[in-house]
């Protein structure tokens, strides 16, 4: 395994590899082991829909996004890929709040890697959103 990024880089990867409405999440490393990294998506009024939740694709982006940066982080370097798979299960609304993420990366291999999201309400034990990744690497 490389030395993983520290948070500085993970946030500078957020910065310059995404879309500039990925950027507008806000979506916050927190913290990086040798099995996955930890984020937080901030508090932020304009992911609440009509019904008084986060949405779900904001939170969808967000497990998709954490997983990429977890994987450079992991990896040491960003290796561009793409999201062959993405199984997203909203167990529970999400409030509007800042929102715990946590990445366990289950596989990282040369040309896939596999990872396990889950999100949590901050200071909500409960599992709110869980989603399954399965990325293919474009480069070696």
């Amino acid at each position: 395994m490389s030395q993983p990024f520290d948070l500085q880089e993970a946030e500078e990867t957020l910065a310059k590899v995404f879309a500039p409405w990925i950027v507008e999440l806000g979506l916050k490393p927190v913290a990086f082991d040798a099995k996955g990294g930890s984020f937080v998506l901030p508090r932020n009024d304009r992911l609440v829909h009509i019904g008084g939740v986060i949405c779900g694709q904001a939170t969808a982006s967000a497990a998709d996004t954490a997983a990429v940066v977890t994987l450079a982080a992991l990896n040491g370097r960003m290796r561009m890929c793409t999201t062959v798979d993405l199984t997203t299960h909203f167990i529970r609304p999400l409030k509007p709040g800042d929102v715990d993420i946590r990445v366990d990366v289950l596989s990282n291999g040369k040309r896939m890697a596999y990872t396990r999201v889950e999100m949590r309400a901050s200071g909500d034990e409960r599992v709110a959103v869980t989603a399954a990744s399965a990325f293919a690497y474009l480069e070696d």
